[in-house]
């Protein structure tokens, strides 16, 4: 059999790049998975290549200003308000 593709020790440097401890029965596991997920990579190798159509362009509409709704309109079903805006919930 070939060599493998990841080893232990460059999982061991993408865990310390990740800030992961890991133990060594993950190692072993995590060199096999990432093993078999290159192996899925280089089967995209062996798919043919197509014509493609022409570059694509832009197909978006230019901006136009038009009426909107008011602010009272926007908030009517808002949950929680406050001076005029939403109101979220905290988040630390």
């Amino acid at each position: 059999m070939s060599d493998p593709a990841v080893d232990p020790e460059e999982v061991r440097h993408v865990a310390d790049l990740a800030r992961v401890d890991l133990g060594d029965d993950e190692i072993e596991r995590f060199t096999d998975q990432f093993g078999e997920i290159l192996a899925a990579f280089e089967a995209l190798d062996d798919v043919p290549e197509t014509d493609r159509e022409a570059d694509l362009s832009n197909v978006m509409r230019p901006d136009e200003v038009r009426e909107s709704l008011s602010q009272e309109e926007a908030l009517q079903n808002a949950s929680d308000t406050e001076d005029g805006q939403f109101k979220g919930p905290k988040v630390s």
